[in-house]
Formats: structure tokens, sequence, C-alpha cells
């Protein structure tokens, strides 16, 4: 979910288990912050979450083939080619991507995972999934400070994207295992206990020729 930490928990599992960290491209976005400011006429006329949702497919691709080319098995990225569906979907339901948009976009997603399927290691061995209440996603949020975030009228959108995350991942993910930690009992930065119970519980299901 938006807020949750995933940047952190990447950064500490990379460090940890010395594997290569490939960051989401979210500073760099052209339309990310046009999507989040733009008022919804403007969204309707310029069309920005559909071109959202391309950029961030995109990247999420470009990444994939970054990890494999660089780091290959020993990658921890903060972000999976396979959510980039789930925002789609919402964003469709939402009323913001038509039915023709989703179908193109479905399409292209569907013959990048055919060229992503061609690849040697072409699924995680891993999906770490980090859940909180939504209060706790706000704070989130709130505390990063990037400022085309912050606006209330986001807030509404921000609960419709965290209210259908566990069900996507239940019913529709299934390339990997998934192991959740809820981020409100987890504090890795600040609780040396809670980081290594964290560290420990990847330990035991990455596969220990990775190590």
């Amino acid at each position: 979910m938006i807020g949750a930490g995933k940047t952190t928990v990447s950064e500490v599992l990379g460090a940890e288990l010395g594997f290569m960290v490939v960051k989401e491209k979210v500073d760099d976005s052209l339309v990310l912050p046009l999507f989040y400011t733009s008022t919804p006429d403007e969204k309707e006329k310029r069309r920005y979450p559909f071109l959202l949702q391309l950029e961030f497919l995109s990247n999420r691709f470009a990444s994939i083939r970054e990890a494999l080319r660089e780091g290959g098995r020993r990658v921890v990225m903060d972000r999976s080619i396979y959510e980039d569906w789930y925002f789609a979907h919402i964003n469709h339901q939402l009323g913001g991507i038509s039915d023709l948009e989703f179908k193109i976009y479905s399409d292209l997603l569907n013959n990048m995972m055919q060229a992503v399927a061609e690849i040697p290691k072409k699924a995680p061995d891993l999906f770490v999934y980090l859940r909180g209440d939504f209060d706790t996603i706000l704070d989130r949020i709130a505390q990063r400070g990037r400022s085309f975030e912050q606006s209330p009228e986001l807030v509404s959108y921000y609960r419709k994207l965290w209210e259908g995350y566990d069900d996507w991942v239940v019913n529709c993910y299934e390339v990997s295992e998934v192991i959740e930690f809820d981020i409100s009992e987890y504090d890795l930065l600040e609780n040396p206990e809670s980081r290594d119970e964290f560290i420990e519980r990847v330990r035991s299901v990455v596969p220990a020729e990775l190590f």
C-alpha cells in the first residue's frame, strides 16, 4: 500500500541480506504530481490515470531488466510489477480509466508478462506484504511529506486502494510465497528486536543458495 514503508523495508533487507535494492522511481515521475493535484475535469481531459499506469508499467519493466542484469536473483524490489494491475483496476472502477484504456493497458501488461516469463528467473522467490490500519497509512503518507500527496481530497482514493489490497494479495497474487507484516507492530528503524525477527522470517523463506 502507498505509505506502508516499502522503501525502508527494502533498504533494511538489502543491507542485512547483501542484496541489490531496486527502488520505485516515484520522484522522477512526470505524471504522478499531475495525477494527484489536477482537478477532476483536468484528469478526464488529460487522461492522467491512464498515462500514470502506462508510465509506472514502463518503469517497472525497466526495473526488472535492471535487476536481472545487475543483481540476478539477489535483488530486493520495493514494488512489484504484479501490483500494477491492481492500481489500474481501482482507477478503472473509479472511472478514471475507460473500458478501452483498461483493455489496452491489460493487453500491454500481458505482453510484458509473457516477455518476463521467458527470462530464466521469471518470478520472485518471495513477496513481502506490508499491511496496516488506515490511520497508520495516512500518518506515514503525511510523515514522508510529498506535497502532492497531502490533499484531504485524496483520502477517499487512498481508502479505496487500502480496502481492496488484502483481497488482491489473497485472491490474485499467486506467483510466489507471501509473508505479511503489520507495520504497526514492526519498527525496523527503532526496535532491534523487530528488525531481527523480520529478517529471520524472510531468511527462513528465501532459498538457501542465495546466501
